[in-house]
C-alpha cells in the first residue's frame, strides 16, 4: 500500500501554508521521497530548500480529467515516493476524486478561509460538504474577525462529519474555544428543554462537552427509533436533520433507557424528559451520553419535523 495524505480546501484556503510547515516539522524528516501533486497554483509558492531538505518532488496537475489513476500511477513509478500528498482542488468534486487502489489516504485535512466561510458555505455547500465528510481535522484560519461566528461554524461542520476535530485560528495561534455562553438555553435551569435549534447544538456540542450536560434533565420532543436487536428496555429518541442539503438527511439521536419502551412503536413522536449519564454503550465502542427517562410522553410532529444548523 501507497501511503497518501490528502490536503483539500478551496483556493487560498491556507493548503500551502499547512503542508509546507509540515514538511519543515522533524516528525516529516523520515527516509525516501515525498511525492506532492498540486492540483491548483495559489499565490503562495514552496520554497526550493524546503523542499531540497525534505525530498520532495512536485507535480502539477492542472486538469481534472487528467487526475485519474493511471496518470497518477504513472507519477508514482516516475519518482518512487516513500509518501505522497495531494493538494487537492477544492472546485474538483471530491465525491468524483479516484486514486489507484493502492493507495491509502493516512490522513484527509481540509482547510478554510474563516474570513471567507459564509461565502462558500451559502454557494458552494454541497462541495464544501463533500470535502469535509471524511476529513479527520477541519482548520480554521484567519478567524481574527469572525470570532463570534465561531460555535456557528463549528455546529455547521458538526453536523456533516461529527467525528472531525475542528480548530480554529487567529494571527496569534490556535483560539481556546469556550463556547458555553454561546448556547441557546441556560445550563443551570433544572429543566433544560430543547427546541429545533436547541435540540440540534445540544446533540453536537455533547460529543465534545459530555461534561457539560452529566446529570442534567432535559426535555424535547423526538421521534422514535427501535434498532434492530436493540436491548430490552432500550429506544433511541431522535430528530431527522438536514446537515447541509435536502438530499443529505441523517438521524440525531442517542441511546435511551425507558421501562416502557416496548410500548412504543416506530417513529411515532413523544417528549421525553431525560437525565444525562456517560455510560459505556457499545454501539460508541466506548462511553458516550446514554439519556435515563423520567418520563416519554406521546405527542403530536412539531410543525417543522426535520432540524436544520444553518
Amino acid at each position: 500500500m501507497k501511503t497518501v495524505y490528502m490536503i483539500n480546501g478551496f483556493l487560498e484556503s491556507g493548503k500551502t501554508q499547512f503542508i509546507s510547515f509540515t514538511l519543515g516539522q522533524q516528525y516529516f524528516q523520515v527516509k525516501g521521497k515525498t511525492l506532492l501533486i498540486l492540483c491548483e497554483e495559489g499565490e503562495n509558492e514552496y520554497e526550493p530548500d524546503l523542499l531540497a531538505q525534505s525530498r520532495t518532488e512536485i507535480e502539477l496537475i492542472e486538469n481534472e480529467e487528467d487526475f485519474n489513476p493511471a496518470h497518477l500511477t504513472e507519477l508514482e513509478k516516475k519518482h518512487k515516493p516513500e509518501r505522497i500528498i495531494i493538494e487537492y482542488n477544492g472546485m474538483w468534486n471530491y465525491k468524483n476524486m479516484k486514486l489507484p487502489w493502492y493507495w491509502k489516504i493516512e490522513q484527509q485535512i481540509t482547510t478554510i478561509d474563516g474570513s471567507t466561510f459564509p461565502m462558500y458555505y451559502t454557494n458552494m455547500r454541497s462541495l464544501l460538504a463533500e470535502m469535509i465528510r471524511k476529513s479527520e481535522m477541519i482548520i480554521f484560519n484567519r478567524c481574527d474577525e469572525a470570532k463570534e461566528q465561531l460555535s456557528s461554524y463549528k455546529r455547521n461542520i458538526k453536523a456533516v462529519n461529527p467525528s472531525a476535530d475542528v480548530i480554529f485560528e487567529d494571527e496569534k495561534g490556535e483560539i481556546d474555544e469556550i463556547f458555553e455562553e454561546d448556547l441557546p438555553y441556560d445550563l443551570n435551569q433544572e429543566l433544560i428543554v430543547l427546541d429545533n435549534q436547541g435540540y440540534g447544538i445540544w446533540y453536537l456540542d455533547s460529543m465534545d462537552h459530555l461534561e457539560r450536560y452529566v446529570g442534567k434533565k432535559l426535555q424535547f420532543v423526538a421521534m422514535v427509533l427501535k434498532p434492530e436487536n436493540f436491548p430490552k428496555g432500550y429506544f433511541v429518541p431522535g430528530r431527522m436533520a438536514m446537515t447541509c442539503c435536502a438530499d443529505d438527511m441523517a438521524f440525531l439521536g442517542y441511546t435511551c433507557e425507558f421501562s416502557g419502551a416496548d410500548g412504543l412503536r416506530q417513529r411515532e413522536w413523544v417528549k421525553v424528559t431525560a437525565v444525562v449519564a456517560k455510560e459505556y454503550w457499545e454501539d460508541y465502542n466506548g462511553e458516550g451520553p446514554v439519556l435515563h427517562a423520567v418520563s416519554v410522553e406521546k405527542t403530536r410532529a412539531p410543525k417543522e419535523e426535520i432540524i436544520s444548523f444553518s
